[in-house]
C-alpha cells in the first residue's frame, strides 16, 4: 500500500507528459513522447545493462570508501578534540566547492581510467556519513557514561557497547543520503572521463541529438538509485532492530 501513492503520481506525470507531446507541436528532438523512451529501453536492453553495470561498480566502490572513511574519521574526531577542531571546519568548507569543478583536476592528478571516477564518487558521498556519524557519537546521554564508569568499562568497551550502537541510526541516515549522492558522483565522473556507463550514454545522446536515449539512461539511473537506497534501508532494518521497534 505504501507504493500506491508514489506510483499513482508517477503514472499521472507520464500521462501528462504524453498528452503534452500529442497536443502540442513540440519537436520530438526536444521532448520525445514516453513511447519513444520506452522503445529505446526495450530495443536496446544490452546497451543499458552493460553500461549500468559499469556505473554500478563505480558507485559501490566509491560508496564503500566513503562509508569506511567517513565512520573512521568521525570516530577519530570525536575521540580527539584537536582533530575535530582542525578538520571538521575544513570538511564543511569543502562542501561549497562544486564536485564537477574538482573532477577535471582529479583526471589530471590521477590519470584516465576508473580511479578519478571512484574518487569523485567517494568525495561527494563522504560528508553526509561523516557529519551524521559525528552527531550520533555525540548524542550519547550522560547516564550511559555514568553507568559505564560505575562498572569500570574501558574506553574501547564503552565505544563498542554504547557509543557505536547509539550512532548506528545516524550512520544509516548518512548512508541513505550518501548512496544517492554516490550515483550522482559516478555520473559526474563519467561526464569528465569515461568510455562507458550511464553518464557516458547521456553524453552520447546529447552529441547525437538522441533525446530518447538520454531520458532512457535517466530512467535507469533513477531505478538504480531507488534500488540502492532501499538496500541500505533493508540493511538498517536488519542492523538496528531497536529503531525498528520504535
Amino acid at each position: 500500500m505504501r507504493l500506491v501513492k508514489p506510483l499513482a503520481v508517477l503514472v499521472l506525470l507520464i500521462v501528462l507528459w504524453w498528452l503534452y507531446c500529442h497536443l502540442t507541436d513540440i519537436d520530438p528532438l526536444v521532448l520525445p513522447p514516453p513511447s519513444a523512451v520506452w522503445e529505446s529501453l526495450v530495443h536496446q536492453p544490452g546497451l543499458f545493462w552493460s553500461n549500468s553495470l559499469d556505473t554500478l561498480r563505480i558507485v559501490l566502490i566509491g560508496f564503500s570508501i566513503s562509508l569506511l572513511g567517513g565512520v573512521a574519521a568521525a570516530v577519530l574526531m570525536t575521540r580527539y578534540r584537536l582533530l575535530e577542531e582542525t578538520f571538521l571546519p575544513l570538511a564543511v568548507a569543502s562542501q561549497v566547492i562544486p564536485t564537477i569543478a574538482v573532477a577535471p583536476l582529479l583526471v589530471i592528478w590521477m590519470g584516465f581510467g576508473q580511479a578519478p571516477r571512484i574518487a569523485v564518487t567517494a568525495l561527494i558521498s563522504f560528508f553526509p556519513i561523516l557529519i551524521n556519524t559525528v552527531t550520533g557519537l555525540k548524542q550519547v546521554g550522560e547516564p550511559y557514561y555514568d553507568l559505564a564508569a560505575s562498572i569500570g568499562a574501558s574506553k574501547n568497551t564503552r565505544f563498542r557497547k554504547i557509543e557505536f550502537p547509539h550512532a548506528l541510526p545516524f550512520i544509516f541516515a548518512g548512508a541513505k543520503m550518501a548512496i544517492t549522492l554516490a550515483v550522482i558522483g559516478a555520473v559526474i565522473g563519467e561526464f569528465v572521463n569515461a568510455e562507458s556507463g550511464l553518464g557516458f550514454l547521456i553524453l552520447r545522446g546529447s552529441s547525437q541529438l538522441e533525446t530518447q536515449l538520454m531520458l532512457a539512461a535517466l530512467v535507469w539511473l533513477a531505478g538504480m538509485g531507488l534500488i540502492l537506497f532501499n538496500l541500505v534501508r533493508l540493511a538498517e532494518y536488519v542492523a538496528v532492530p531497536w529503531e525498528r521497534r520504535r
